[in-house]
């Protein structure tokens, strides 16, 4: 399926979680909390300011990057789990 964002919203993959903590131990995945890294799949044309000119888009398809734990709204795409977000609720690009 193909999906393509509008105005400022970006299409992003969860990347996993570790399995193991720093010493070793391994979390169980009822103790697990959702991760808040991601990578950018698609992205849209940006944003629409008030005198009529397109603010373009920081990041880009590829990008890792940090968001807010609570940030988009999930979706599923060919059963894969995906977040549609602003770009304000992007706090960063992992470089």
């Amino acid at each position: 399926m193909s999906f393509k964002p509008l105005n400022d919203r970006v299409l992003v993959k969860r990347l996993e979680s570790e399995e193991k903590t720093a010493g070793g131990l391994y979390i169980p995945d009822t103790a697990k909390e959702k991760p808040s890294k991601g990578e950018v799949v698609a992205v849209g044309p940006g944003k629409v300011a008030e005198n009529g000119k397109v603010v373009t888009m920081t990041v880009k398809a590829g990008d890792q990057v940090l968001f807010n734990k609570y940030a988009g709204t999930e979706i599923k795409l060919d059963g894969v789990d995906h977040l549609v977000m602003r770009e304000d609720d992007i706090l960063g690009i992992i470089a």
